[in-house]
């Protein structure tokens, strides 16, 4: 009877005591941030339209670049009834114009003399321009307006100091000769290389220089030993744009030499005329003939070439 009236009890306790209906939270274990292994995200690939108008860029600058050559390469190789007919493809391939012209043109004369004056001329405009970067860059010589001064000398044309150069070279006895005209030019292109080498040149750091005077280095024992390597590439760059330049030049070539031992490629493809005609075809045989070291000069330090350029554009 007890035990009945306890069970009774405790179910009644149990009814009437307040339910807890919170809810139980239970913690979330937290996840590891995830690490990443160093893989970069790829960028979205560019639409269509991007990429379309991306290649006709692309191939607009290759046509542009190759038309020129193309079409003296097609001249070269007509008769001169299809130059008269204006014909983009030759009938047949006429290999005579580049036979006529090395039989009656001197063209490796030319070439020879074109590429010596060029040589003599990137000698002469980097033996004044070396040692000019380094007093007016690192010594800072000559105050700011230096530069300026010196490249203003490259802004007349080269028409203007026709008169004074003949008369300079003839009093001189340097008058149609290789080295007179490799002297000449290397001296008026001294503004230009002045000018490109000025940035390699302050592309060094100031504490190189400190450095070298720690060392026991001079003015010209740096030059030779520390900064002239470090430009190296920029000097080899300035050196292809200057020969360039001197390779391609007409007018004062024309105007100091006479005779075929002195004179250059393009004053000998000026030459190329006939009595009652002008030979295009030998012509376009010699031009292509003088764009052969240019090329090879290009394909062989091409690496020096956009090495110097590329550090000369950066600081």
């Amino acid at each position: 009877m007890s035990l009945t009236l306890r069970s009774a009890e405790t179910r009644r306790l149990e009814t009437d005591a307040p339910l807890d209906t919170r809810a139980v939270v239970v913690p979330r274990s937290r996840k590891a941030p995830k690490v990443r292994t160093g893989s970069i995200s790829r960028p979205g690939r560019p639409s269509p339209l991007v990429t379309t108008i991306k290649w006709v860029v692309i191939v607009v600058a290759i046509v542009l670049a190759l038309g020129p050559i193309l079409y003296m390469v097609g001249m070269s190789f007509k008769s001169p009834d299809d130059i008269l007919s204006t014909r983009i493809l030759p009938s047949r391939l006429a290999f005579e114009n580049w036979v006529s012209a090395f039989q009656n043109w001197p063209i490796l004369t030319y070439l020879r003399n074109s590429i010596g004056a060029a040589t003599i001329a990137v000698i002469v405009s980097l033996l004044v321009a070396i040692p000019a970067n380094y007093a007016i860059a690192r010594l800072r010589a000559g105050g700011s307006q230096t530069l300026g001064l010196i490249v203003s000398a490259y802004i007349a044309p080269p028409i203007v100091a026709v008169i004074p150069l003949f008369i300079l070279v003839r009093t001189a006895g340097l008058m149609d000769s290789v080295v007179g005209l490799g002297l000449i030019e290397g001296l008026m292109l001294t503004p230009v290389a002045v000018w490109l080498l000025d940035s390699f040149f302050r592309a060094i750091p100031a504490e190189i220089d400190e450095a070298a005077s720690l060392d026991g280095c001079g003015p010209l024992r740096t030059l030779w030993s520390v900064i002239l390597p470090l430009t190296a590439p920029g000097i080899v760059a300035v050196a292809i744009i200057v020969f360039i330049l001197v390779y391609n030049d007409f007018l004062i070539p024309l105007l100091l030499t006479q005779s075929v031992d002195s004179q250059t490629l393009p004053v000998g493809i000026a030459l190329m005329q006939g009595g009652r005609e002008v030979m295009f075809g030998q012509m376009a045989a010699a031009s292509l003939a003088g764009l052969i070291p240019i090329y090879l000069l290009a394909l062989f330090l091409q690496k020096w070439l956009i090495g110097g350029l590329t550090q000369g554009s950066v600081k």
